[in-house]
């Protein structure tokens, strides 16, 4: 049983979250970098994220004091949670100078391919993955039947998540969320100002839904742990996706992403069927030419809306059979031997809204192949 989240200012999230597409932690965010690699960015980079089209934002400063009561008054209301109850939990809260350096970190070069890829995929992580769906055969293989989501992608989210569950983080999600909601870094600079503002705006409204949560859950707040962004879990869900798509799959009642498989399988499917539009036996990605002296074609938005027939128009085609009637998004690679083409599908695309990145997507969608036992091409 899902269980439904109460009746929020759906308007006002709406708009921070969409100014804050492309770059902002969410469900899926790689915000604990995988055991085995040490140095993995927060966040994929991408050339070029989506286009968005962000509302305005007011930039001028409040003062700490003023935000904190004004949070609290808004929080309260929303949610009916006692004002008093707030102001005391979050008088508890600690400012993390670790979160706020780890978010401060200057962005890396954006990596090719052939860099990016061995960060999240490797023998040892595909030996693991296989090692985990064994252990858990029975349990994915009932929500693959539920949602139509393959076993061995549920499995390949949690492993370039959480190294399998090895890596949910250590912060605690309550002072990494105030952190960021009341003291996001700014690095002095006009030009960045208005993200940063945004990115505080996020940051403040997944602390409110980490308090609702934590009601509706009968959660602790104080002692949950996660990532510096505060995502938590196997799958590093956010507090407001842990709300909107978290299921009960082991039907005690509760939706417990920190110690149930059953919940942990069912609601990263859920998040793909539910956010992503994920289709029941349909394809990802397929490997595709592009004719010689052809300009790889870059759209800003990644749906896959394109026929095949504009694709060949364009000099794409794909290197195995598709249905009839697709539609798909053309990916380019920067491989150890040259450019890769591929043609990603709708499921492709619900990858890509688990973390905003395609060549996130990629790792994703070849971990998974190799873990169920198929050849991937080389990097």
């Amino acid at each position: 049983m899902i269980k439904k989240p109460a009746t929020r200012g759906r308007l006002l999230t709406g708009l921070i979250l969409a100014g804050l597409l492309g770059c902002t932690p969410r469900a899926g965010v790689v915000s604990n970098p995988p055991a085995a690699v040490p140095n993995v960015p927060a966040t994929p980079a991408e050339a070029r994220p989506e286009t968005v089209q962000a509302p305005p934002v007011d930039l001028t400063p409040v003062p700490f004091e003023v935000a904190r009561a004004r949070f609290i008054a808004d929080t309260s209301e929303r949610y009916g949670i006692p004002a008093a109850e707030i102001e005391a939990t979050l008088a508890g809260a600690s400012f993390l100078d670790s979160v706020v350096n780890a978010m401060s970190r200057p962005a890396e070069r954006v990596k090719p391919w052939h860099e990016y890829r061995p960060l999240f995929i490797s023998q040892a992580r595909i030996d693991g993955g296989r090692r985990f769906l064994g252990q858990n055969r029975v349990k994915l293989a009932k929500v693959e039947a539920d949602t139509g989501v393959p076993a061995e992608v549920i499995v390949a989210i949690i492993g370039v998540e959480t190294s399998y569950g090895g890596n949910t983080g250590r912060y605690s999600v309550l002072d990494a969320l105030y952190t960021l909601a009341f003291r996001y870094p700014r690095s002095g600079d006009p030009a960045k100002l208005e993200r940063e503002v945004r990115r505080e705006l996020f940051f403040r409204e997944e602390l409110a839904q980490l308090f609702a949560l934590a009601r509706e859950e009968n959660l602790d707040i104080t002692t949950l742990k996660g990532s510096y962004a505060g995502a938590m879990g196997m799958g590093q869900f956010m507090p407001s996706s842990y709300r909107d798509f978290a299921v009960d799959g082991d039907g005690d009642g509760r939706r417990d992403l920190f110690g149930s498989l059953d919940d942990v399988f069912a609601s990263v499917a859920n998040y793909f069927v539910k956010k992503g539009g994920w289709v029941r036996g349909g394809l990802v990605a397929v490997p595709a030419t592009l004719e010689p002296g052809r300009e790889p074609f870059d759209p800003s938005e990644w749906k896959p809306t394109h026929t095949l027939a504009d694709l060949a128009a364009r000099g794409y085609r794909p290197q195995l059979p598709v249905p009839d009637g697709a539609t798909a998004t053309p990916i380019s690679l920067e491989g150890s031997s040259g450019p890769q083409y591929w043609l990603g599908f709708q499921n492709y695309y619900a990858i890509t809204r688990y973390n905003i990145s395609k060549m996130y997507a990629m790792a994703v969608f070849q971990l998974s192949e190799a873990i169920a036992g198929r050849e991937i091409p080389p990097a």
